[in-house]
Parts: C-alpha cells; sequence; structure tokens
C-alpha cells in the first residue's frame, strides 16, 4: 500500500482550506428579500418617470410587484440570477432588447462617482477611437468600380468626422457602393447623419425624429445641404446587414431604406431602436432604461423588438457577393454594349464564388498536360497552373472549361476542345487579349 506523506497532506488540507476561503471572499453577497424590494421599488420607479412608453412602464413595474408579492424571486439569491430573471420579465412585457437589468456593483461606484471631463479625458477618449480608426475598416473599390465600405461603428461625427469625409471623397467616383454594416453595433447618430448627406442632394432630406421621454421632445435629423467633397446621389447603395447589426446601424439602414435611397442585402437586424442610457437601481444593481424612441417620417414609426427586414434577404456570410452582383447586373443593363465586357468579366467570377462551379474529377484529369510554356498539374481534385520555375497557382471553375487563377482577377485560361479531344489551351486578358497554345502530344 502506498504512503502519503503527512507533510504533503498537511500543505495539500491547507491548500484547499485557503482555496475555498479565497473563493468565499470573492463571491458576492447573497441578495436577500430587503435588498428584492428596494430594487423592485427602484426600477418600478425609474421606469415610470423615464420609460419611453409610459403604459408599458406601469406594466412592467406591476408585474415585478406582484411577483415579488407572490415569493416567486425570493428563492433567487444569487444576485446575478436575480437580474438575469428580472430582465426577462421586463422584456416579456415590453419586448424591449435594450432593457436590461444586470449586478454591477463596481459600475455602481462609478455612476456615483462624478467624472471630471478634461483635456487627458478627452485626448484618451480620442486614442481610443483612433485606435479603431473610427469604425472604418475598409475602403476600397472593387471590380466594376464598386465602391465598398466596411464600416463597424458609428463614431461621434465630432471625432471622427474627418476620416468620414475621408472615405466618402475617396468613394465619390464609384459607379455603385456597398456599405458593409454587418458588424455595426451602432454608436453616435451624427455619423448617421454625415455619411447619410454623401448620398442625397443639397436639398436636406428627413431622416428621422427622436422623442425624449423626460424631456418631452422631439429632435429631426436631416442630411445636411453642405458636406466637405463630392456628394453621389445618383449612384446605386446597397447596405449589408446581419442579426449583429444594431441600433444606430439599423437607423441608418431602416432610413435610408424607407426613403427609397438604398437596397438593404443580408440578414434581419437585431431590433434595438430605443436610446437610452444606465442608472442605478438600488445598491448593487443597474437598469438601462430606453427614454427615446425613433419616429421615421415615412412609416411613423421604428424597428425595435423586428428589426429591419432586408429587401434581399440572404445568409449575413453571402450578402456581400450577392450586393457585388446586384450591383454589376444593375450597371450592365444602364451600359452600353461598348461596356458590358467591364462587367461581363467580373460577374463570372463572382457567380462562381457565390455558387462554387463542381467539375468531375475525370475531366480535371484530362485536363492535365503540358501545353507549351504552360503547365497544368492534377492534384486532389484541383487543377493548377505553372510556368517552369514559377509556384503553382489553383485554379477555379468559371465552368466546364473556363478556370481563374486564385488571386489573379484579370487572367483566365479557357481549354479548346474539338470533337471531346483537348486540342490546347487559350489564355485570356480582362482587357480583351489572349494567346494560345497548343497541348503537348
Amino acid at each position: 500500500m502506498r504512503r502519503i506523506s503527512l507533510k504533503v497532506f498537511g500543505l495539500s488540507v491547507l491548500f484547499s482550506a485557503w482555496y475555498l476561503l479565497a473563493e468565499a471572499q470573492n463571491q458576492p453577497d447573497p441578495v436577500s428579500k430587503i435588498e428584492q424590494q428596494d430594487v423592485i421599488d427602484s426600477i418600478g420607479r425609474l421606469l415610470n418617470e423615464n420609460y419611453v412608453f409610459p403604459d408599458d412602464a406601469k406594466k412592467m413595474s406591476l408585474l415585478l410587484s406582484e411577483n415579488l408579492s407572490r415569493g416567486i424571486y425570493f428563492k433567487i439569491t444569487d444576485p446575478t440570477l436575480f437580474a438575469e430573471r428580472i430582465t426577462e420579465d421586463l422584456q416579456s412585457v415590453s419586448h424591449d432588447v435594450h432593457l436590461v437589468v444586470s449586478f454591477n456593483p463596481n459600475r455602481v461606484k462609478e455612476l456615483n462617482t462624478p467624472k471630471k471631463v478634461n483635456d487627458e479625458t478627452i485626448k484618451l477618449k480620442l486614442r481610443e477611437m483612433q485606435s479603431h480608426n473610427f469604425g472604418f475598416r475598409k475602403v476600397e473599390i472593387l471590380p466594376g468600380n464598386v465602391g465598398y465600405l466596411d464600416l463597424e461603428n458609428f463614431a461621434d461625427a465630432g471625432y471622427g468626422g474627418e476620416t468620414a469625409v475621408a472615405a466618402m471623397n475617396l468613394l465619390s467616383n464609384s459607379s455603385a457602393i456597398i456599405i458593409d454594416l454587418r458588424n455595426n453595433g451602432g454608436g453616435n447618430p451624427s455619423m448617421t447623419q454625415l455619411i447619410a448627406s454623401y448620398l442625397f442632394t443639397t436639398k436636406p432630406v428627413h431622416l428621422n425624429t427622436f422623442y425624449n421621454r423626460p424631456a418631452n421632445t422631439y429632435s429631426e435629423s436631416w442630411t445636411f445641404s453642405f458636406v466637405p467633397g463630392k456628394r453621389i446621389p445618383d449612384i446605386d447603395v446597397y447596405i449589408l446587414t446581419s442579426n449583429n447589426t444594431f441600433s444606430a446601424a439599423e437607423e441608418f439602414a431602416y432610413d435610408l431604406k424607407n426613403l427609397k435611397r438604398a437596397t438593404i442585402v443580408g440578414g434581419v437586424t437585431g431590433g434595438g431602436a430605443h436610446s437610452g442610457g444606465n442608472v442605478i437601481a438600488g445598491e448593487r444593481f443597474i437598469i438601462f432604461i430606453p427614454t427615446g424612441k425613433g419616429i421615421n417620417p415615412v412609416t411613423k414609426t421604428d424597428w425595435e423588438g423586428i428589426g429591419v427586414k432586408p429587401d434581399v434577404e440572404v445568409a449575413a456570410s453571402e450578402a456581400l457577393l450577392t450586393a457585388q452582383i446586384m450591383a454589376l447586373q444593375n450597371l450592365e443593363k444602364k451600359c452600353a454594349d461598348s461596356q458590358r465586357s467591364i462587367y461581363e468579366w467580373p460577374l463570372e467570377s463572382l457567380k462562381a464564388k457565390l455558387h462554387p462551379v463542381k467539375v468531375d474529377e475525370n475531366i480535371l484529369r484530362y485536363y492535365a498536360g503540358k501545353y507549351g510554356a504552360r503547365l497544368i498539374d492534377y492534384d486532389n481534385g484541383n487543377l493548377y497552373y505553372h510556368r517552369s520555375g514559377n509556384p503553382k497557382i489553383k485554379m477555379i471553375p468559371l465552368n466546364n472549361n473556363m478556370f481563374e487563377l486564385e488571386g489573379i482577377d484579370d487572367f483566365r485560361l479557357s481549354f479548346n476542345i474539338e470533337n471531346n479531344i483537348v486540342k490546347g489551351i487559350t489564355g485570356l486578358y480582362e482587357n480583351g487579349e489572349f494567346d494560345k497554345n497548343m497541348k503537348d502530344k
């Protein structure tokens, strides 16, 4: 029988006891019946004074009071679980995803401590936004002169305005524009107003009206009559959305959709239309209370709880390719016959990416061989192209005998077939030029 050292055993017991003591000290105090009463009373008062829909506020406060009097909450001693249950009950009435209660003593301390706004605070805030380029992740021109803006949040235009102006001016010569909001969680309405202004003429357009319940005031958002640089009011605009698109990003999509200024492509958005802020409820809890709502000039309502429904609903992962194809197809319809190749070339590639072409393995093997200086190899279900001394490049099928090269947009290869026999290969260039090589025997 193996002996256990008493010294080691003692240390183990001591360590276990220390660990359990440390864990116990880290555990928050359970929520008492008295604290539950305090939190419920506080939430009821805050809702009735501030929540954007007074009738719903009354219903929610009544539900919480009834549940408390019936003892439904008394079994919940964990403060985090208590906050989650309160949130669930509130949202069962309001269906408002912004309305959230959380157990957060540290945040309560922060809210109770007045913040001193000084030059250093402003500099820190600015540096934080600069480190994310004010939300502007990518600005580029896609094939067919389609502008693309990947925007991950709407920063305060007072800070990020110059970046927005630079981005919109870079896109100003585009034939169409795609604005990607699939990972945009919202932000400041001032930026939505600025970017939208570039998409209309100098005549101001009413975007939205905001109602603030505590102050009982209405404020309107209109496009600006002046923006630095060139406007693009006449080109097609596509906005990409997903379930992650939220709040101010939803407003941007909702406003432009209902003004018939953009086509929304992707998934239904998150459904958070109401603005508000965190307030203290009790001594250890906070609640985010929506105090304002948008009133769209067209629909007279907003997207709260239902989200923005796309014009073209597709998986978020397919939204960009779908929008690119739509943009190029619409541009192709409008252009002269002599310009169709500008759009036909990238369209073939995009369609193959959205719906990959599968070529029979026997055909791929048959294509392999030497075509003068050009070599085609078959390996594990794919063809690879290379010239002597150069690295191999994977070939992507556009159809049964036309292939593009991975990472190369302006060159393709077509196999020349006569009487079911591969005679040669043609190199096709985007500018219309071509060259041929016969297959070596």
